[in-house]
């Protein structure tokens, strides 16, 4: 598909969604250009990003719930002793990391790891295959292929990395309510880090420390969903620009990013859960 477009359409048609949204002058419709998708606006979603992210979740539970069923006792098959592995493992850091008491954070873990693990995991895929077969399937239906685009990689997709960090974000306010009440959320975000024993000081003190407390609440699900999205995002361009060079400098480039690129896939991952545990934490300390 390179050979068959210059340069920078290559590189633009590999990161444009597969976009549906509205436009004033057409409706309600799948974007035919890049031009058309970021017209969309905010409103648009991302239906490659949708289906595969939904597609590898539903593969997670599914793999899952299967081992769980056949799991037993006497000596474990590969795939049993393997996701038994990844439980101990995660089991292990959330006991490690994890100050309180609450039931959810450790399955919460788990999924965070493997589903980001497993949309992660989709990079390795050769760029072209399935991108290409979509494009042979829209020629089919009467499409043209330059207008068909599919993105394989859901944390590519700021959408996709942001929309699950401010979940974890809605988890943090949900227990530092729950754990130190509503005052005590609210005397968090404003009795520190500044306080002083005088109540008018103190009381000119409160909007400081507002400001710092609520830049720092807000930067957590920000920086978790944007670090995860640079990282992806880079290692997809990378895979995109060796897709550009001769056949043979493909082969010598790519296998030796693939192989590095495993590494920062499950990197990724748990740096994504281990952060979502360490913030949990900290909402659900009371000490101050």
């Amino acid at each position: 598909m390179a050979a068959e477009q210059s340069s920078s359409d290559y590189i633009q048609h590999h990161l444009t969604n597969w976009t549906y949204g509205y436009l004033p002058e057409h409706g309600w419709q799948v974007a035919h250009t890049a031009q058309e998708a970021k017209a969309m606006g905010f409103a648009a979603i991302h239906l490659d990003s949708m289906l595969w992210s939904i597609g590898l979740g539903i593969l997670f539970c599914g793999l899952f719930a299967m081992v769980a069923k056949k799991a037993t006792a006497g000596v474990p098959g590969k795939l049993q002793s393997a996701i038994e592995l990844i439980v101990e493992f995660i089991d292990s850091n959330v006991r490690d990391s994890y100050s309180g008491t609450s039931k959810l954070v450790a399955p919460l873990a788990l999924t965070i790891f493997v589903w980001i693990f497993l949309m992660n995991l989709m990079d390795l895929i050769p760029i072209d295959y399935i991108p290409s077969l979509a494009q042979s399937i829209g020629a089919a239906m009467g499409y043209d292929p330059h207008h068909v685009f599919m993105k394989i990689v859901p944390s590519t997709d700021p959408n996709v990395t942001l929309g699950m960090s401010f979940s974890v974000f809605v988890l943090i306010i949900f227990y530092s309510i729950k754990e130190k009440g509503l005052g005590g959320f609210i005397g968090e975000l404003t009795l520190h880090p500044f306080s002083a024993k005088n109540p008018i000081v103190k009381i000119l003190l409160i909007p400081i420390n507002f400001i710092l407390e609520f830049v720092t609440l807000i930067a957590k699900p920000i920086s978790l969903g944007l670090r995860l999205f640079g990282n992806m995002y880079a290692g997809e361009l990378i895979f995109v620009l060796i897709a550009l060079m001769p056949f043979w400098a493909q082969w010598a480039l790519s296998v030796p990013w693939a192989i590095f690129h495993i590494l920062v896939i499950t990197l990724q991952a748990f740096v994504f859960m281990m952060l979502t545990i360490v913030y949990l934490s900290l909402a659900s300390q009371t000490e101050h």
